[in-house]
């Protein structure tokens, strides 16, 4: 047959053109395969994340069906000081707190002057309540109790890592819980709780915090229940504030500084925390009322949403709270 070079020229380029569309179909299967694998693993998740809901309201539910039981009288035993939860399933990161040894806080302290940094005036001997008792027999890390609009949670202590991704009883899940600052002892009445949630999208934990940033929401919710252990506890908000958790920007607030018995250092921490607040709040606040911070994240690493509140003092009630000026000169 005799060489025709336009026919050689037209083999060639079909060719081509077959190996063009073989690589055309393989890059639109590995496009497709990945595509299919991203969909099943994000429905796979979603399908964990719902499976953790569901869970973490169960968790809840349950605590809650116990917290709500109406109370035993109070017999005349007086239980030990509780110092320590049970190890979890899963061990966690250890911390650096110390933990007070029982045997050098046993015996009775000489009141100070402070309403904190010492034992509890209406418990000294740390009985817990009856109600605790039946709580801390389905789970030994509850330490607390917190009543507010949108949460009536357990609150739990352990470390500042753990809580992250469990629930209440130490089961994983997503949701975390709402957890005590793993620094902060309880027994002695502290000069402030901080307390830590997930701000959830679904609303779970701390995820209605944000609906505190509105003044007037704040002030009609403005009272929360917070109970220990060792004694009960009514705040009323004073400050709803973003603050920086970055050393020298602007709305930077040392949130520890709050816990220190020192008051010119708590003076100075609820300074800065005030002149982030967005609410305008006129509920007064000083350095000798004992605090409760409810702290959450946003959707800035370096920023958390704090709802700031404290002790409602002698004088005064949940329908008349004293309101002056957001701080005392």
């Amino acid at each position: 047959m005799p060489y025709i070079p336009e026919e050689q020229q037209r083999k060639t380029e079909q060719e081509a053109g077959r190996q063009r569309q073989r690589r055309s179909r393989l890059i639109h299967a590995v496009l497709l395969a990945v595509f299919t694998g991203m969909v099943l693993f994000g429905m796979v998740r979603l399908g964990e994340y719902g499976l953790d809901l569901i869970n973490s309201m169960k968790t809840s539910r349950e605590l809650r069906e116990v917290w709500q039981e109406t109370e035993e009288p109070v017999t005349e035993t007086v239980s030990e000081p509780v110092t320590d939860t049970p190890a979890p399933t899963a061990t966690p990161a250890p911390e650096t707190t110390e933990t007070i040894p029982e045997e050098e806080t046993a015996p009775e302290q000489e009141e100070k002057p402070a309403a904190f940094g010492n034992r509890y005036p209406d418990n000294p001997k740390l009985k817990v309540s009856e109600k605790f008792q039946k709580l801390r027999k389905k789970s030994g890390y509850i330490m607390g109790w917190l009543t507010m609009e949108g949460v009536d949670e357990a609150i739990v202590q352990l470390d500042n890592s753990f809580f992250l991704n469990h629930d209440a009883m130490g089961n994983k899940n997503y949701n975390g819980a709402i957890f005590l600052d793993a620094g902060i002892s309880l027994l002695d009445r502290p000069p402030c709780l901080l307390i830590y949630g997930h701000n959830m999208k679904t609303g779970a934990m701390f995820g209605g915090l944000k609906k505190f940033e509105q003044a007037g929401y704040a002030y009609k919710h403005r009272i929360i229940q917070c109970d220990t252990l060792y004694e009960e506890g009514t705040f009323v908000i004073f400050a709803v504030s973003r603050i920086s958790i970055v050393r020298g920007m602007a709305r930077y607030t040392d949130l520890y500084a709050l816990t220190s018995l020192e008051g010119g250092v708590r003076r100075e921490a609820l300074n800065s925390l005030i002149a982030a607040d967005l609410t305008g709040t006129v509920t007064d606040v000083t350095e000798e009322d004992q605090l409760l911070m409810l702290v959450t994240c946003t959707s800035d690493d370096d920023e958390r949403l704090v709802v700031a509140a404290r002790r409602l003092r002698e004088n005064e009630t949940e329908n008349s709270v004293t309101l002056r000026k957001a701080i005392s000169q």
